[in-house]
């Protein structure tokens, strides 16, 4: 069993940045893709960026590309979110999941195995 925390969430005004950390605990895969995804009020989840296990591949959703920076220690099972030039549009609850061991498709939600109980981030404007 994999638990994920995420952390670093709250309110922000227009323009600013927050960070966001997820810890994974438990029966850890280090060598495991990590994501993010956020969901809005009355939207579908929508992915944000992703990680591979080693760092070196990242990619991101159309809306965050430019602001955010996806990171992790797999030494210490962490996975963060650097959140830039944040918009009202942003505002969501945030999620960090655990990956497949293989997915063409990244920004699925059927690509992830895990899931954390999600921080909440509002930006104001």
């Amino acid at each position: 069993q994999v638990q994920l925390l995420e952390s670093g969430g709250g309110l922000v005004q227009a323009g600013g940045s927050l960070r966001l950390s997820c810890a994974a605990s438990g029966r850890t895969f280090i060598s495991n893709t990590m994501g993010w995804f956020r969901q809005a009020p009355g939207k579908e989840r929508e992915f944000v960026a992703v990680i591979n296990w080693s760092g070196g591949y990242t990619e991101y959703g159309d809306s965050v590309k430019g602001r955010f920076t996806i990171s992790r220690d797999s030494s210490k099972n962490t996975v963060d979110l650097q959140m830039s030039s944040l918009k009202p549009d942003d505002t969501a609850v945030y999620y960090c999941a655990l990956g497949l061991k293989y997915s063409n498709t990244w920004s699925r939600e059927s690509s992830y195995i895990y899931w954390g109980q999600g921080t909440q981030v509002t930006v104001s404007s």
